[in-house]
C-alpha cells in the first residue's frame, strides 16, 4: 500500500472513532450522565478503553484481512470470512476490554455482580457490542475496497478497449495501404511501355497519393475535402489505365467537404467499385461519387456500372474494412449497405453522424 493510501486510512479511522467519541460524549450530556466528578471519570476513561481498543483491534484486523486475501476471494467466502473475523476480534477485544476496566476499576456494579459468577457472560455480552461496531467498520472497508475495485476494473478495461480499437484501425490501415499501393503500381506498369511520359505523370500522382495517406496515418479520421483529392489523383491513375472504358462523376455538395470521414474509405470504395464493376465490363461504364447532407447524416455513395450477383459478403476486403472501421470509429450511429440500385448500376452507401465542429 503506498504512502496517500496508508494516510487516507488512517485518516478515516482517526474520523471515524473521532465521531463514535463526539456522540456518545453528547448524548452523555444529553441524558445529564456527567453531573458529577465520578461519572466524568468513569464516562471518559471507559470511552477512552473502548476507543483504544477500537482502534487497535480494527487495525490489526485489517492486517489478517490483508494476509489472507479476503478480498480477492469469491464473494461468499469473503462474507464467511469476515463474519468469523469479527466474531473472533470482537471476544478477544471485549476480554481485553473488561480486563482493563478491572485494572481501573471502572466496571459498572452490574459488570461487577455478573463477572463474579462467570467472566465467560461479561465478554460475551461485551462481545456483542464490539461485534456490531466492528462489523460496521467492516462494511465500510469491504464497500470502499469494492467500489475502489469496480473503477479500477472499469478504468482497466476502457484502456483495454482503447487499445483493441487502436490495434485493430492500425491493423486495417496496414491492409488498406498496401492493396492501394499494388494495385496503383500495376496501373504504371500498364503504361510504362504504350506511354512513358503518361507514366511519369502517374508516378507523380502516386507520389502525391502516398504522401497524404502518410498524413492520415496520424489520426482516425480526416476532411473530406482531403480524402477527395487523394480519391481524383487515384481515378486519374486508373483513368489512364482504362481510358475511354471509364467515365467519372461527381456530385458533390460543398457543405460536406470538411465533414470527418475515415481516411482511405472512399478511395477504398472506389477501388471496389472498379475492381468488381468497371473492369468487368467490356464497355467499361461510370463511377459517380456523391456527398451529400441527409437528416443529420453526412451520405458518402459511390455508383459504378456492374451487378452485384448476389456475392456481398464476398466482394473482398474493401467492403469488410469499411464495415469494420465503421463499427469502431462510430458503432451503431454508422450505416453501411451495398446494393443493386437499378439493372446496370451497383451503390455502396455509407451513413455518418454529421460533425458540428
Amino acid at each position: 500500500m503506498n504512502r496517500v493510501q496508508l494516510s487516507r486510512y488512517w485518516l478515516f479511522q482517526l474520523a471515524g472513532w473521532g465521531s463514535f467519541a463526539l456522540i456518545n460524549t453528547f448524548f452523555a450530556f444529553f441524558f445529564d450522565k456527567l453531573n458529577d466528578e465520578q461519572n466524568v471519570q468513569l464516562f471518559f476513561g471507559r470511552l477512552g478503553i473502548f476507543i483504544v481498543l477500537g482502534l487497535l483491534a480494527t487495525h490489526f484486523m485489517r492486517f489478517i484481512i490483508i494476509k489472507l486475501n479476503v478480498l480477492q476471494k469469491a464473494f461468499d467466502k469473503q462474507i464467511l470470512q469476515f463474519l468469523i473475523i469479527t466474531f473472533c476480534f470482537a471476544l478477544f477485544t471485549s476480554f481485553f476490554n473488561i480486563q482493563v476496566l478491572a485494572f481501573f476499576k471502572w466496571l459498572t456494579r452490574t459488570e461487577s455482580e455478573v463477572m463474579h459468577k462467570s467472566v465467560f457472560l461479561v465478554v460475551l455480552s461485551g462481545g456483542f457490542y464490539f461485534f456490531i461496531y466492528f462489523i460496521i467498520w467492516n462494511l465500510i472497508y469491504f464497500m470502499y475496497h469494492y467500489v475502489t475495485k469496480s473503477r479500477k476494473q472499469q478504468m482497466d478495461t476502457l484502456q483495454l478497449e482503447a487499445m483493441v480499437k487502436e490495434l485493430e484501425l492500425k491493423t486495417i490501415k496496414a491492409h488498406i495501404n498496401p492493396h492501394f499501393i499494388f494495385n496503383a503500381l500495376n496501373s504504371i506498369r500498364a503504361l510504362i511501355d504504350e506511354n512513358p511520359a503518361r507514366a511519369r505523370t502517374a508516378v507523380t500522382q502516386l507520389s502525391n497519393i502516398l504522401r497524404s495517406s502518410l498524413k492520415v496515418e496520424k489520426g482516425e479520421t480526416v476532411n473530406f475535402n482531403e480524402e477527395l483529392k487523394i480519391v481524383k489523383d487515384y481515378l486519374a491513375l486508373e483513368n489512364m489505365r482504362f481510358e475511354d472504358r471509364l467515365k467519372v462523376e461527381y456530385e458533390v455538395d460543398d457543405s460536406t467537404l470538411n465533414q470527418p470521414v475515415p481516411p482511405m474509405m472512399l478511395q477504398t470504395l472506389v477501388e471496389n467499385a472498379i475492381k468488381h464493376g468497371i473492369s468487368k465490363q467490356v464497355q467499361g461504364g461510370v463511377v459517380k461519387i456523391i456527398s451529400d447532407i441527409k437528416d443529420n447524416y453526412h451520405l458518402l455513395a459511390v455508383q459504378n456500372t456492374g451487378h452485384l450477383n448476389g456475392q456481398i459478403k464476398n466482394s473482398g476486403f474493401g467492403i469488410a474494412s469499411t464495415q469494420d472501421r465503421l463499427q469502431l470509429l462510430y458503432g451503431q450511429k454508422a450505416h453501411f449497405e451495398i446494393k443493386q440500385l437499378n439493372p446496370t448500376l451497383v451503390e455502396a452507401k455509407v451513413l455518418i453522424p454529421v460533425s458540428l465542429n
